[in-house]
């Protein structure tokens, strides 16, 4: 290895990348990728290391170290060269891998080789994968996925297309993730040791700071060159002529590692454009430091920064910073008072925008070089950490070639018309003007000054920064504080006020009065400065004169300009086209009020369209502005005149409006800053009327101030006018310009001369040269003439003037080719535009755009069929149209994008800052390109219209008539085609992802996911451009786009409040122009671009308004216009459609009229009223606000009085009519709305005041919309939120119901049932928290009923135990109902839930009330018992103790002990066999047999008994019909769909009568409710604690006698047959026979007394031998009681562990974590993924046992699986807990006994009161025990701790799976508290599928409904006449509107009464409580399930899925994963 001080070490502030690959050829290409350059030498040997620096990066090529035939020897070389060149490490290392050549073998070199550098090499590499340049893209292979997976998926594509500048960024960004930090490689550290003294430079653990790179320009003269200048050290100002380049000095200043670059006297230096092309494109420089001697401001200084700014551009000033050089301290204070003492000073730092640093000419200081160093890093962060660059330098170069090469033509062609006499008159004038330039550089030096002062100065009243674009175009759209109303404002709302007016189209903005708060005090002054010597009236005048020196108000023009100089790029556009709209002249060359540089804002027009008519044109023709070619006539003046030029112009052009403002204007003061050198541009506009002024479209220039003053501006315009007009007082050979009018004269051009000192008329001098005196003359005279004069000009030249040619010029800035951002945008839409040329316009959206097209309308029409199906139409048919959708999206997604679109999704998908400028580019662009094929298209329409009115004028019906109207339904499809816009470019993307998202895969050639698709629909919504929300051409909505969009609006903005405001009207009737004006929005108004389908805008609303409004956003909906026949498809229906879409969606719909045309109101007013009825009989109440547009007279009360009467009749009638078709009972308009006629009613003026085109807007129009407006905000501020969640489920449940055509049969609105469902779910927590707390407090008061410490409960005593938590609920019920987002809706059911929860805090309390009374009487009824086994117990004890004390002193060894006391143990134990009843098995199903049989003895056929026999199987059967006799037999056939009162079914013999399924589904429901309450009943038996007795069976078989004949009772056609009873009772209680038996023995255990006594035997042996060994009576007592204490501790252990896991469970269990929807989604996953039939059809037929075996089974589940983790672990603290009380208790009663001076009783008595609550242990269980004795209360609390300790450590060890359920108490399992919570909810079932309802609550109020209704054949259901089991799904069959079923039949014959599906609820009875709404969207799971178990099903029912019952093929295509993705989908 190379020795280090001897190798070329890398810069150490260099980013460093390491290239490793195998081809030489391929790393090449990529290194000088990464440098910009061609850099790396491709022939170089394959072994050799490169290594290549530019702009901060060192690259380090190693070509062969991927090559698996290395050896390790030569890697290890390899990998230590490549450490040396990057030294102290690399920050990146790049894998550069080819696509197709990556084997597992290469993969393992690749490892091999990284692991030689570190093992954190991963942390810093990336791969660089890369293909042939001319192959085809494809996809990486698996081996290099992985390496890519190891490298965290760090990944770059090399493709042909791949920039620098991405990589370069790509790389950037990586290192900047890692801080900069560099790979140490850790064998390399630890060989080279600590001798690079450059890693001091660094920071610990490889981290490193990005350089800073600073150029210093300047004087020489300022900077002391010495080896102690911190920056420059002795480094030589630049003088070498012969320098070939500039090489940076590598400095450490402040800690910082500064690359530093000394230009000084560079400006004095020729030839430095090769210097400086050298250093930008190895350096990219943070900062350029002007260094100038303090106090000392020389020219050269000056022309140092001139020098800087013309060589690099004015891009160079944000880059530059001041710094002034002292040399004593004392210059250094002086700085503040120069700045402001010199002007020119304060010019130049105004320039490097205020920045500054000081230091001493030495630059020694290192506090002020660390000052320095602060700053220029604060100046790149405000640079948003960009550096000057070779990029903008060359465009710099660029534009300076074009200037350069424009002027030297314009020379030539000077030169080359001179005469050798003009030559020389040149060369004299060139001579004077040198001689003069000293006093005239003095003269603009002073006015300089003066200008510079003032305009500062008005930009600080204006509170406005200079030279800042701090006006954006997104900050004065947002919706705020509105000013414009008042008349006269405070100067600092100037601005604001200026801007709202403006853009709501007022022309008076220009014309705000000022009103100063001092006003009137100022007034008063004065009038008191002058009461002394009110005699004196020249003493006055001249005092009063003295007296105004107050500041001018500011010029109206001067706040224009300061809001276009302030405003961003996009705000000056705005501005401009709204001044074009209020008829305003326009700013055409501005000089910058700072640099005085002439800017031309080209990119403000690029808006404008102008429209006019000449005489021999049928329709007028528009035109972009920039592009239209006029003739112009520039108006300029020399000196100062005391005519107006401007009201001249204004005469000219439009008499009755100000289009220039001038003099005379309302506002104008004497004082203007910003106008002189100003040049605004109007346009005088023909209508092809005979008075119109001009015939032509001619344009009018205006040059502000005087042109002597504005030679630039001057000469453009002179030079491209058509007809030149100057004003001046007279003509004057000595005049200064003189010459200038010569030369003018001269020229061929036309020139008027108009002269303020001269009276003569209009006048011709010679041919194109006239003259007109203005003085004392007549105005209107005058402007005639002069009308004349330009007119004749006109006529005779041929001069045309196109706006952008203005560009053209040198020495002027174009704002669109200055901004980068602006330019790159154009650059980027021009890419876009050149694929469209030589394309026919009505061919474009084929080829461009194909998913939009044929298939795109083709599944918007199958999609419209499927929700719309045909009589009869079969799920057969459904599934295919099904099929057919699917296919057209996968034909869909098989489209090539084209490669437009590719380019759109590019730029949309980049970063790039330019992003906005290319979509405005984009519009403008295509705008352009349609614009004249359109308007030549409207002409043919217009002409064969026109041709068709006269042929029908005439009557003509031949063949000619049908034949122009068909040619004009073609041409009419030729408009449509031929519509291209940005709206069309965004439908494509919408398709593209629809397609994409449907088939669920990307497409081959989209070069990003389709996922990300929305992300550029939402940025554009953010941005403020409008978005389609209805497919105008196909008439539909696009849910999944518009969803996936509003998703994304949601994730960027978070879910904000937006207030929907909806726009209905007719076409034409101005719905777009109103919402423009009122917000400043960009819907298309022109005249062919009406609005088609629906657009959506976001509005942001302003943080102040925000609080007042209660929103963020108005999403504003504008919609077609309405009967617009000539769209070719309206329909009625489709503007019913349209309109009820528009209403739903909003909570405020704007209703336009135009006019008060009573035909035209009829017409709309009927489809609104229409549209809101709907909205009422689904719950929804958006309001309305009628708007008249063009009424003539608004001012008129009366009037206005009488035409809202008229309306409110008209909508009254309409509302009539309504509801007949809509069967609504409404009378009036006001019983389907709330509708304030008084203020929801607005009359509106006419938009224009005057006649187009030159009629500018009418301001009482702008006063109409602002009073709307803030109408708007009021409704807004009251009305209901939505949310943006919330509104795309609005927007997909209007679209569904209208797609159903019956709206309100088919809305469904998700917003009700998603919040519905949160309701749900709080319901099922609060009343959790209740009958959690209940069991806490029941559980208390058990043992304390145990302990018979209570004899009775009552109601009052268990409410007042729930107090605190019925609080909690209620509490947390009102912050939901008030608080939560869905509060509006959630209203509704306030009360119904309130009144809900109390009915379950009182069924809880009535429930337990009962239960703990229901234990007081078993107590009591136990007494005996329980008194016999204390008694049987204690007496052993004592008797033991007896037998002790006789052998305490006899025996001692433990065998004679043990033998005596066996002996006693048997004579005790015969003793007490002898004495008491033994308790003996049981056989169940003995006595029920037995208790039949006495009932129905020879009723029954001897094998019903038979174990296993199929009767007894009640709940499983298919039909119960078997069970009944029919009261009046019947024959009849099959049902459609479903069968009627009863079934037949054709037998052998004839027919059998069958049950309908309404009779089987009421018989399910009775088995299921005596199922439910005979389960109840055998709990309340309580039988583990008093025993099993055979009248517990007679008891349930008398309540299922009673229940059966409850049943019977009602109006059925059947009776049951004893069998069925039978079978019920043996059904019933072959279930409950464990349970009976487990409870029996647990019975039998504690009470018999053989096993009972023998279960004590330990216990009473363990006290008997410790009484042996001398223990004390304290310490037997305390032993007792430990042994009694047992098992009360065991009992509540495991109750206490049972509780918390239930809670446990209800948190963490997912499937029990929910309401009962979401237990049942877990229920039928798990039945999917067992996929057992039987375990189905339990399900479906008794879905109550089959929800609690669930439960039972996750509960097993969990304790199972969670034993050790959860089980366990509360078991143990339960049990520390309950020991603790225990101790705490013995402790408190031993201090009780000593400060009472008790004995052992009352110690006994305090210790089990303590206890009473936690454990059931009484005095009563001691009884018989003695204690007299016990004296000693500290030993027995010892003992007590002693032996509790070893009890509790017995109980603990016994804790596993299998004891924990056996010893849990029945009652407190958490699978019964489940249970009883779970399903205590509703249990009815759907009366066709069986689905159940979901609905948690019991006895709900609200109709039963269900998520996911099945296809009706799960119940059996078939077709007439056939073995054809029905597919029919519910809701697909309420969507048929010709599918009937059969409810009713009479006693004598079957009904051939039908009802319609879609009109189920009329058949009554049970159907009547069902809502089921149609739903045509994939249900997968139970298609999967009917396919799965076809044959199951088939065979259950007897069945066949055939004939019209086929399955269809569309369910086979689903697989259990999609049915699993449904349920969640759904849930």
């Amino acid at each position: 290895m190379a020795k280090r001080e001897g190798r070329l070490c890398a810069s150490v502030g260099d980013l460093r990348i390491v290239l490793l690959g195998g081809n030489l050829s391929e790393i090449c290409r990529v290194g000088n990728l990464i440098l910009g350059r061609a850099m790396f030498d491709c022939e170089a040997p394959p072994d050799q290391v490169q290594k290549q620096r530019r702009m901060h990066k060192t690259v380090i090529n190693v070509p062969h170290l991927l090559q698996r035939h290395l050896s390790d020897h030569q890697i290890t070389e390899a990998v230590n060269e490549c450490m040396c060149l990057s030294d102290p490490g690399p920050h990146v290392i790049i894998l550069v891998l080819k696509h197709e050549q990556c084997s597992r073998e290469d993969q393992e070199h690749v490892e091999k080789v990284l692991n030689y550098f570190s093992n954190k090499v991963y942390e810093h590499t990336m791969v660089l994968s890369t293909q042939e340049p001319d192959s085809k893209p494809t996809e990486v292979n698996d081996v290099i996925k992985e390496i890519i997976k190891k490298c965290s998926k760090r990944h770059y594509q090399f493709k042909k297309s791949s920039s620098s500048a991405d990589l370069r960024e790509k790389i950037e960004n990586f290192a900047q993730t890692n801080s900069r930090r560099y790979l140490i490689c850790d064998e390399f550290a630890s060989s080279e040791g600590s001798e690079n003294s450059m890693e001091q430079q660094v920071t610990e653990g490889g981290h490193e700071e990005s350089p800073l790179t600073v150029a210093l320009f300047g004087n020489s003269a300022s900077v002391q060159f010495k080896p102690e200048n911190i920056l420059l050290g002795e480094e030589k100002p630049f003088k070498t002529v012969g320098t070939s380049r500039i090489v940076p000095v590598q400095r450490e200043i402040a800690e910082r590692h500064v690359s530093v670059i000394n230009m000084i006297s560079l400006h004095e230096t020729d030839s430095v454009h090769h210097l400086i092309d050298q250093l930008l494109n190895e350096n990219e420089i943070h900062a350029f430091i002007f260094v100038v001697r303090l106090g000392q401001l020389t020219d050269a200084d000056k022309m140092g920064l001139e020098w800087l700014q013309r060589v690099f551009g004015d891009k160079i000033l944000p880059f530059v910073m001041t710094l002034f050089t002292y040399e004593t301290e004392e210059e250094c204070d002086t700085i503040i008072d120069d700045m402001k003492n010199k002007i020119v000073l304060e010019q130049l730092l105004e320039k490097c925008g205020g920045r500054y640093q000081t230091c001493n000419k030495m630059m020694n200081n290192r506090s002020e070089m660390s000052e320095l160093m602060n700053k220029i890093e604060h100046l790149f962060k405000e640079n948003q950490q960009q550096c000057y660059t070779a990029d903008i330098y060359n465009t710099v170069l660029t534009r300076q070639n074009i200037f350069q090469k424009n002027k030297d033509e314009t020379d030539k062609t000077t030169v080359k018309n001179e005469s050798p006499e003009h030559t020389s008159t040149r060369a004299m004038r060139e001579t004077q003007k040198r001689m003069v330039s000293i006093e005239e550089t003095r003269s603009e030096l002073d006015k300089g000054k003066y200008f510079f002062k003032t305009t500062k100065h008005l930009f600080g009243r204006l509170h406005l920064k200079a030279r800042h674009c701090n006006l954006r175009a997104a900050d004065v759209l947002q919706l705020a504080h509105s000013l414009q109303t008042h008349e006269s404002c405070a100067e600092g709302e100037l601005i604001q006020t200026f801007i709202q007016k403006l853009l709501m189209m007022n022309y008076r903005a220009r014309y705000i009065h000022v009103h100063k708060a001092s006003e009137q005090d100022q007034t008063q002054q004065r009038v008191t400065d002058l009461s002394e010597d009110s005699g004196d009236i020249f003493k006055a005048l001249s005092l009063s004169n003295n007296g105004t020196s107050q500041s001018d108000p500011v010029h109206p023009m001067d706040v224009q300009m300061a809001v276009f100089h302030c405003a961003d790029g996009f705000l000056k556009q705005l501005m401009v086209t709204k001044l074009s709209q209020c008829q305003y002249a326009l700013p055409l060359l501005v000089p910058d009020p700072f640099t005085q540089q002439i800017e031309f804002p080209l990119w403000t027009f690029r808006q404008i369209n102008k429209s006019w008519n000449t005489d021999n044109e049928i329709i007028s023709q528009t035109q972009p502005i920039y592009k239209a070619e006029t003739p112009m006539v520039f108006f300029f003046r020399f000196g100062s005149v005391s005519s107006s030029k401007s009201q001249l112009m204004n005469s000219l052009i439009n008499e009755k409006h100000n289009t220039f403002f001038h003099r005379n204007c309302p506002g104008s003061s004497r004082t203007r800053v910003l106008m002189d050198g100003v040049v605004e541009i109007a346009w005088f506009c023909s209508s092809g009327s005979y008075d119109d002024k001009f015939t032509k479209c001619v344009a009018f220039c205006n040059l502000h101030g005087d042109a002597g003053d504005h030679e630039k501006q001057l000469q453009i315009l002179t030079e491209m006018a058509s007809v030149n007009v100057v004003l001046l007082p007279r003509l004057d050979r000595n005049d200064k310009h003189a010459a200038k009018i010569q030369n003018l004269y001269s020229n061929r051009k036309p020139l008027i001369c108009l002269f303020t000192e001269d009276d003569s008329i209009l006048t011709l001098m010679q041919k194109g040269k006239y003259k007109i005196g203005l003085k004392d003359r007549c105005q209107p005279a005058v402007t005639d003439e002069l009308r004349r004069a330009i007119n004749d000009c006109l006529s005779e030249s041929s001069s045309t003037f196109r706006l952008k040619d203005v560009s053209k010029h040198s020495d002027i800035r174009v704002d669109e080719e200055d901004d980068d951002d602006c330019r790159r945008g154009r650059e980027a839409a021009q890419q876009m535009m050149s694929l469209l040329e030589k394309k026919d316009l009505r061919e474009i959206k084929e080829l461009f755009l194909p998913h939009q097209g044929k298939l795109w309308h083709q599944w918007s029409q199958k999609n419209k069929e499927l929700h719309r199906p045909r009589a009869d139409e079969t799920e057969m048919e459904i599934g295919k149209k099904h099929t057919e959708i699917m296919k057209i999206r996968e034909q869909q997604n098989e489209c090539e994008i084209s490669e437009f679109m590719k380019l759109f999704i590019k730029e949309m998908s980049s970063h790039a800052e330019h992003k906005m400028f290319f979509l405005k580019w984009l519009r403008i662009l295509l705008d352009e390109y349609t614009s004249t094929d359109l308007s030549a298209l409207h002409q043919k329409y217009y002409e064969k219209w026109s041709t068709v009115l006269k042929l029908k004028e005439n009557q003509d019906e031949s063949e000619q008539i049908k034949d122009e109207q068909t040619e004009l339904e073609r041409m009419s499809e030729d408009l449509q085609a031929a519509a291209f816009g940005l709206e069309h470019i965004m439908r494509e993307i919408g398709q593209i992802y629809e397609s994409c998202s449907s088939v669920k895969k990307n497409k081959k050639d989209l070069q990003i996911h389709f996922s990300s698709l929305p992300s550029l629909a939402a940025e554009m919504m953010i941005a403020g451009s409008p978005l389609e929300l209805m497919d105008g051409d196909a008439a539909h909505v696009p849910v999944i786009w518009i969803s996936a969009v509003l998703d994304e609006l949601k994730e960027k903005l978070g879910d904000q409040r937006v207030f929907v405001l909806s726009v209905l009207g007719l076409q034409s009737s101005g719905k777009s122009t109103m919402l423009n004006a009122m917000f400043g929005l960009q819907f298309a108004v022109s005249a062919g671009r009406c609005t088609r389908g629906a657009f959506m805008q976001l509005i942001r609303i302003s943080d102040e308004m925000k609080t007042q409004m209660n929103f963020d956003y108005i999403l504003v909906v504008d919609t077609e216009g309405l009967c617009a026949v000539e769209l070719g498809r309206s329909t009625r229906h489709h503007d019913n459609e349209l309109a009820t879409f528009a209403v739903g969606l909003g909570n405020l719909t704007l209703i336009n009229i135009f006019g008060e045309n009573p035909a035209e109101m009829q017409d709309i007013l009927q489809i609104v009223v229409q549209a809101f009825m709907r909205m009422k009989k689904v719950r929804l109440n958006p309001s309305c606000v009628f708007v008249h547009q063009n009424v003539t007279d608004i001012t008129a009360g009366e009037r206005n009085m009488e035409g809202r009467r008229r309306l409110l009749e008209k909508l009254d009638e309409m509302t009539k009519l309504a509801a007949e078709d809509e069967v609504c009972d409404a009378e009036c308009f006001s019983d389907i709305i709330t509708f304030d006629v008084q203020n929801d009613v607005k009359y509106f003026a006419h938009i224009w005041e005057g006649s187009p085109p030159m009629a500018p807007p009418n301001p009482k129009y702008c006063k109409n919309i602002q009073e709307l407006k803030e109408t708007i905000m009021s409704h807004a501020s009251k009305s209901d939120e939505i949310m943006l969640v919330d509104l795309k489920d609005r927007i997909k449940d209007l679209w569904e119901a209208l797609l159903n055509e019956r709206f309100v049969f088919s809305f469904r609105n998700s917003l009700e049932i998603s919040a519905y469902r949160k309701l749900e779910t709080k319901y099922s927590k609060w009343s959790w928290s209740l009958r959690s707390a209940m069991m806490e407090s029941e559980n208390k008061l058990h043992n304390k009923i145990e302990n018979e410490t209570i004899h009775e409960v009552e109601e009052t005593d268990l409410q007042r135990e729930l107090k605190k938590t019925s609080e909690e609920v209620e509490k947390s019920m009102s912050e939901f109902f008030e608080k939560d987002t869905d509060a509006n809706i959630l209203i509704q059911w306030k009360t119904s839930f309130e009144n809900k929860i109390k009915d379950v805090e009182e069924y809880i309390v009535k429930g337990t009330k009962r239960k703990l009374n229901e234990i007081i009487q078993q107590r009591d009824l136990r007494k005996e018992i329980d008194a016999q086994s204390t008694h049987h117990e204690n007496t052993l004890y004592e008797k033991s103790k007896e037998l002790a004390l006789k052998m305490k002193y006899k025996a001692k060894d433990e065998e004679t002990l043990k033998k005596e006391f066996n002996l006693f143990w048997e004579q005790s134990v015969k003793k007490i066999i002898r004495d008491t009843h033994v308790v003996k098995d049981i056989d169940i199903m003995k006595d029920v047999k037995l208790l039949l049989s006495d009932m129905y003895e020879g009723c029954l056929p001897r094998d019903h008994w038979k174990e296993g026999s199929e009767c007894n199987h009640i709940f499983t059967v298919s039909s119960y019909s078997e069970y009944v006799v029919f009261k009046k037999s019947t024959k009849k056939g099959i049902t459609e769909g479903v069968k009627d009162g009863y079934r037949t079914v054709r037998g052998t013999f004839g027919y059998t009568q069958i049950l309908s399924p309404v009779d089987e589904a009421q018989i399910r429901v009775l088995v299921r409710d005596v199922v439910q309450q005979t389960g109840n009943m055998i709990q309340s038996f309580n039988i583990s604690k008093m025993g099993y007795n055979i009248s517990c069976i007679q008891q349930l078989t008398d309540h299922i006698i009673n229940k059966v004949k409850q049943h019977q009772e009602g109006p059925l056609k059947y009776v049951f047959k004893n069998e069925f009873f039978m079978d019920l009772v043996l059904s019933i209680c072959k279930r409950a026979n464990k349970i009976i038996t487990d409870q029996h023995r647990m019975f039998r255990e504690a009470n018999d007394a053989v096993i009972y006594v023998e279960k004590k035997r330990g216990e009473c042996y363990s006290i008997f031998q410790t009484y042996c060994h001398g223990a004390t009576s304290a310490a037997i007592f305390g032993k007792i009681i430990c042994q009694k204490l047992k098992e009360p501790i065991k009992q509540s252990v495991y109750k206490k562990t049972a509780r918390d896991l239930t809670d446990e469970m209800r948190s963490n269990c997912e499937s029990l974590n929910g309401n009962k929807s979401n237990l049942e989604k877990h229920i039928l996953k798990a039945l999917a993924e067992e996929e057992d039939f039987d375990k189905y059809m339990n399900y479906i037929d008794n879905p109550r046992d089959h929800f609690q075996s669930f439960i039972k089974d996750e509960v097993i589940r969990y304790i199972t699986d969670k034993f050790s983790v959860s089980v366990l672990p509360k078991m143990k603290e339960n049990i520390k807990l309950l020991q603790q009380k225990i101790m705490k208790a013995a402790h408190e009663s031993a201090e009780h006994v000593q400060v009472n001076s008790g004995d052992a009783g009352l110690w006994l008595k305090s210790f089990t009161q303590n206890l009473s609550e936690e454990l059931i242990f009484s005095e009563k269980d001691l009884s018989g025990v003695k204690h007299d004795d016990v004296d000693d209360f500290n030993l027995l609390e010892d003992v007590i701790r002693e032996e509790i300790t070893a009890i509790m450590f017995d109980i603990s060890s016994s804790f596993n799976t299998e004891t924990f359920p056996v010893n849990l108490d029945y009652k407190f399992r958490p699978d019964k508290i489940l249970i009883d919570h779970f399903c205590q909810c509703c249990w009815v079932q759907c009366p066709f599928c069986t689905a159940i309802c979901t609905n948690t609550i019991e006895n709900h109020d609200e109709d039963h409904s269900v998520q996911f209704h099945r296809s009706i054949g799960l119940n059996g259901i078939h077709y007439r006449s056939t073995s054809n089991l029905s597919t029919h799904i519910c809701t697909s069959a309420v969507a048929n509107s010709n599918l009937y079923f059969y409810p009713n039949d009479s006693d004598d014959k079957v009904s051939d009464d039908k009802v319609l599906w879609r009109d189920y609820r009329r058949a009554g009875g049970v159907y009547a409580d069902w809502s089921i709404t149609p739903d045509l969207s994939v249900l997968p799971y139970w298609k999967w399930f009917v396919c799965r178990f076809q044959k199951d099903l088939e065979k259950y029912y007897n069945n066949r899925f055939e004939g019209s019952g086929e399955i269809p093929y569309e369910w086979r295509t689903y697989s259990k994963q999609d049915a699993f993705e449904s349920l969640d989908k759904y849930s």
